[in-house]
């Protein structure tokens, strides 16, 4: 996909990483549409969420930091698609990159990392719910195989306005 960055490594995320995790995501609740959560979390409140995603399964949580600083510049996880058990081999991808680390590769490194991870499990489908307009995540899941589907018109409310979700597939 693209060069190997030597100045971010790609972990599995850990309980300490639970706050400064919590931080990045309350900035998207807070300042985009990105996200359709409405309110900021606190970190026990978050935990949860981290403690869903082990480091093996279907469902996993992949963290990107500075290789010096260790701080965090973003995380990609694989949650379950819907609740129903014939759902099973369905994931949902998302990736989350800090501001001001954009450019830097750091998406492309998060999702190459997870869909290594995710080779091995009994998966058939990743799918990933785009808020519009976002054109570079449009882009990084075009560039690993996501194909455009179809889109969600108006399906939240945020911001005191409605917003589309284009929904993307990608075979396992």
């Amino acid at each position: 996909m693209s060069t190997v960055r030597t100045d971010v490594q790609v972990r599995p995320g850990v309980e300490d990483d639970l706050k400064a995790l919590t931080d990045l995501y309350n900035h998207y609740v807070r300042e985009t549409p990105i996200t359709f959560d409405t309110e900021p979390f606190t970190v026990e409140e978050r935990r949860p969420w981290l403690l869903s995603h082990p480091e093996d399964g279907p469902y996993r949580l992949r963290v990107a930091t500075d290789a010096d600083s260790q701080e965090i510049l973003g995380y990609a996880t694989s949650s379950p698609y819907r609740a129903k058990p014939a759902y099973g081999t369905s994931v949902e991808t998302t990736v989350y990159v800090a501001p001001g680390a954009g450019g830097r590769g750091v998406g492309t490194l998060l999702y190459t990392s997870l869909f290594e991870a995710l080779a091995g499990e009994d998966l058939h489908r990743a799918y990933a719910g785009v808020a519009q307009p976002n054109e570079a995540s449009a882009r990084l899941h075009e560039r690993f195989g996501f194909r455009y589907v179809g889109t969600y018109r108006e399906v939240g409310r945020k911001f005191g306005r409605y917003w589309d979700v284009a929904w993307y597939e990608k075979p396992l």
